[in-house]
């Protein structure tokens, strides 16, 4: 893309979604090196990063606004840039949860799905930087079946997972907030398939 109002909309999908995967990364790194104590610091951390996503996000609408003339369909652009914050967003759902319920602990299951969250992301990554050439794409499709690959083994870990908890966990309590939990978790890979379908529905517009 030559022209730079064309690049901008694109660019910024790409550092929205970095977002999306700094968020995931520091989601994983909590669960694997778990120290309830801090949970309050990383909240603010993860927050952080939302709120970095929200920012970039509006900018964006902002200069939507002004414009008359856009590489893609401006609801497109509405869609794409509210699906990737959604990822941000679900990512940090899942720390909130950890914080609401006063985990000690950190499951087996969960460091599992924590690591799909992030291959996911960085999976999605890779998909939305191609989107900025996405007329002449020869990887752009592949890339989205990859996501499409990962959200199903997230699927699969999730029912793993829930079962696990239901054989293995006596207190009601627990089952119920770890339920919720792997829910969420398994959000975020649906989030990031979300993303894709935008993506795979701008490419069939403009094919």
């Amino acid at each position: 893309m030559a022209n730079k109002k064309n690049e901008y909309y694109f660019t910024t999908f790409a550092q929205l979604v970095q977002y999306s995967c700094d968020a995931a990364v520091l989601l994983s790194q909590i669960i694997n090196d778990f120290h309830a104590e801090e949970l309050e610091t990383k909240m603010d951390e993860m927050h952080e990063i939302e709120h970095a996503g929200d920012k970039g996000r509006h900018v964006m609408m902002k200069q939507l606004a002004r414009e008359f003339i856009t590489p893609i369909e401006r609801e497109d652009i509405v869609s794409l840039a509210d699906a990737i914050d959604n990822v941000t967003d679900t990512v940090e759902d899942v720390l909130v949860r950890i914080y609401m319920f006063n985990f000690t602990v950190i499951r087996e299951d969960a460091i599992k799905m924590a690591a799909i969250i992030v291959k996911c992301c960085e999976a999605l990554k890779e998909a939305v930087v191609e989107f900025a050439k996405f007329r002449k794409s020869q990887t752009l499709h592949s890339l989205i079946i990859e996501i499409n690959r990962l959200e199903e083994e997230g699927d699969a870990l999730f029912v793993k997972a829930t079962r696990n908890l239901f054989v293995n966990e006596k207190d009601p309590v627990q089952i119920m907030a770890w339920r919720e939990t792997f829910d969420y978790m398994e959000k975020c890979c649906d989030a990031c398939e979300e993303v894709s379908e935008v993506i795979e529905s701008v490419m069939m517009k403009n094919s």
